[in-house]
């Protein structure tokens, strides 16, 4: 079963997210449920005591910590 809802975003934040698909040869659908899928991951995480960040490839050091998921 599938469930669709409205989402109003900001002028500034549906151009990037048009930006985005059109890079990603996606669209803007898909990003928002890989988004959300990525939000659950966070929320479970931090649940368990962990964090989520960016981190560099080859040397494996946190390059950014995000915050406020």
């Amino acid at each position: 079963m599938s469930v669709r809802f409205n989402v109003v975003l900001s002028d500034d934040l549906n151009r990037e997210l048009d930006k985005a698909a059109e890079e990603g040869d996606t669209n803007k659908s898909e990003i928002l449920r890989k988004a959300i899928t990525l939000y659950l991951a966070a929320r479970d995480g931090r649940r368990r005591g962990l964090k989520i960040g960016l981190v560099e490839p080859e040397t494996q050091k946190l390059e950014t910590e995000i915050i406020g998921l």
